[in-house]
């Protein structure tokens, strides 16, 4: 489909410089329609002329976007010539007033200028499950996007899944479980295996890591050798503050043991306690998630799961709470950055 307006806006600003003012209606601007023919996710948006500006049309055209973003739960912005770093940054600040720190970490990212991290550094022959970002805590970004500078040669895709139609095909025992119960995750930091905490809480201050901890309504508890361990319960699912839909908005499944591979998780539980491992999740309660109750949650993420090859230039818009996101193992240099925004209190919801 192609959007429609009233209004006649000039082109004036919104081509490349050397470019005469032409007058045309905002339909002659834009192509969108699904990515997909079976899916609504992502909504693709394709420049109708030649040079037109990414960053100037999007801030002329927010209510579109906007209205598209909760529709579908993400956009990908596709040939409109974006080659540099900073013009994704420039396009991400004017869609919002502040980028995000990536506080809290559970994976390892670098800064690239700004508030723009790496996507997750991890060995490219490793898959990322499904998750919506930090769904792991009680505050999130709304929006993040990511920007594909170098496509990988092989694969190396950024799955992604509407979280509203996971929450609706997940077994209503298990998803009313849940949300009674909630998610605990238990993080277990110094034993040289996942992230330290002065990685994760980005200080080597302990009394700063006690007061971020009392302000989340985090438990912590120091232990010997410079080791931490924390416990948080969080909720499993949400309501979309903006159109009230109700999504599964957890990562219950990605901290548990069980998603390791199996010979790494064999390993750690032969070294470590289940309390000591250096992540793993339970129910709010305390109680052990069910294995059955895992391979469903991962059974119906799979069947929601739609998958597109990486152009380089592509950006891709996600609503976080509407979208969970997930990278595919890949074969060559991949560059993929990131930048979120719009930070949200589960409080608040």
């Amino acid at each position: 489909m192609t959007t429609s307006d009233d209004k006649k806006p000039s082109l004036k600003g919104q081509l490349g410089a050397g470019r005469r003012s032409v007058s045309v209606s905002q339909e002659s601007l834009i192509k969108s329609q699904p990515l997909l023919s079976d899916s609504a996710l992502p909504l693709l948006v394709t420049p109708a002329v030649e040079g037109l500006n990414l960053i100037t049309w999007a801030n002329s055209h927010r209510p579109f976007i906007e209205t598209n973003l909760a529709q579908h739960g993400g956009i990908l912005f596709r040939n409109f010539n974006i080659k540099t770093l900073e013009e994704f940054q420039r396009f991400v600040s004017e869609m919002s007033n502040e980028l995000l720190e990536y506080t809290y970490r559970s994976t390892p990212r670098s800064k690239v200028s700004g508030n723009i991290y790496t996507s997750t550094e991890y060995p490219a022959d490793q898959s990322i499950p499904l998750h919506n970002e930090m769904s792991y805590t009680t505050s999130w970004p709304m929006k993040i996007w990511f920007c594909c500078l170098i496509a990988p040669q092989q694969q190396g895709e950024t799955p992604i899944a509407d979280s509203r139609r996971i929450y609706q095909r997940l077994d209503p025992a298990i998803r009313d479980r849940f949300a009674e119960k909630k998610v605990m995750y238990v993080r277990n930091y110094g034993e040289g295996i996942d992230l330290s905490w002065e990685n994760v809480f980005q200080t080597d201050n302990k009394a700063d890591v006690e007061e971020f901890c009392r302000l989340n309504q985090i438990d912590f508890e120091w232990k010997s050798g410079n080791r931490l361990r924390t416990r948080q319960v969080c909720q499993a699912v949400a309501k979309h503050p903006k159109t009230n839909e109700m999504v599964w908005f957890n990562q219950a499944h990605l901290f548990h043991v069980t998603s390791l591979p199996a010979a790494v998780r064999d390993m750690l539980l032969a070294e470590f306690n289940d309390e000591d491992l250096p992540r793993n999740t339970y129910y709010g309660d305390g109680s052990p998630i069910e294995p059955e109750v895992l391979a469903e949650i991962r059974h119906v993420l799979d069947q929601e799961t739609v998958m597109f090859p990486w152009q380089e230039g592509d950006v891709l818009m996600l609503d976080n709470m509407l979208v969970a996101h997930a990278r595919s193992p890949f074969v060559g240099p991949r560059k993929i950055v990131v930048g979120m925004a719009e930070s949200v209190d589960a409080a608040a919801i």
